[in-house]
């Protein structure tokens, strides 16, 4: 799909769904008006995987996507909250450190839509301390999980997705990593490392996948307050300046999705507000 022309911008209005409905007990969003690209049909009736759809990002991502009218599969690992999500999609919880987690996601997104067209990885963990005292077993934690999964879930999702490019479909891919994939902070070292060794790697597969006429985009937003710095697997945050509104980030992402875009840095999220 070509991308939108940027220039090309309106006031537009999500409906109100069941998706706008309380998060933490009270009315979210009845309706979001704000300045954007044009929003297209492009995710409406896609089948898409959100992996971490319950965290901090990839809840207001699959309210978004819900609006939209994409076909949801959504994984996180909390099955209280994926039971409160149900109206959006199928719901389905596991483990994404274990290797034959990626399988199973991809088998139920497909057994409960007939296929794949996209996949969003919203998932992460946070570890801080420095390089002197973050222990082995922190290390393997941060990059299975945030390096090793988006890989192994990318990987496993391939046949479906090709299927979807062959049927003409246009499929994607979205994973999301970091800003500190592009500015490395100290203190945060094991974290920077496995965000750029995943930027690394989308910019590569991104490349070799284009062939097959499957799009993967690497989004980098600036902090944003999704609460990962309060419940890191190692460590205490620093002070950290405030960060962005998820739901206006989520936003950017849905709709650079919709006009095509190939790759977020984290400068085109500039104009998100913060908390």
């Amino acid at each position: 799909m070509a991308a939108a022309t940027l220039s090309a911008r309106r006031s537009y209005e999500l409906p109100l769904t069941s998706a706008t409905v309380a998060r933490d007990g009270a009315l979210a969003h009845a309706a979001v008006r704000c300045q954007a690209v044009a929003v297209t049909d492009y995710l409406s009736d896609k089948s898409i995987l959100v992996v971490g759809a319950t965290g901090g990002l990839g809840h207001p991502i699959t309210e978004l996507l819900a609006a939209r009218g994409a076909r949801l599969t959504l994984h996180g690992r909390d099955e209280a909250k994926l039971a409160g999500m149900s109206d959006w999609g199928t719901t389905v919880a596991g483990d994404i450190s274990r290797a034959d987690t990626a399988r199973r996601l991809v088998d139920t997104a497909v057994a409960a839509h007939g296929g794949l067209d996209g996949l969003v990885f919203a998932a992460g963990i946070v570890a801080f301390g420095s390089v002197a005292d973050t222990p082995d077993d922190v290390l393997i934690d941060v990059f299975t999980v945030n390096t090793l999964a988006p890989i192994r879930i990318l990987r496993a999702g391939l046949p479906a997705l090709t299927e979807s490019a062959q049927a003409g479909r246009d499929p994607f891919a979205l994973v999301i990593s970091a800003v500190v994939a592009e500015q490395p902070m100290p203190g945060m070292a094991a974290y920077s490392a496995s965000k750029a060794a995943l930027m690394a790697y989308d910019a590569a597969a991104a490349r070799e996948l284009r062939r097959s006429k499957i799009r993967l985009v690497d989004a980098r937003p600036p902090h944003t307050e999704t609460g990962l710095a309060t419940r890191p697997r190692y460590g205490t945050a620093p002070g950290l300046p405030q960060g962005l509104a998820p739901f206006e980030v989520a936003e950017r992402i849905v709709v650079g999705l919709e006009s095509g875009e190939r790759d977020m840095p984290s400068s085109v999220f500039a104009g998100s507000g913060r908390d």
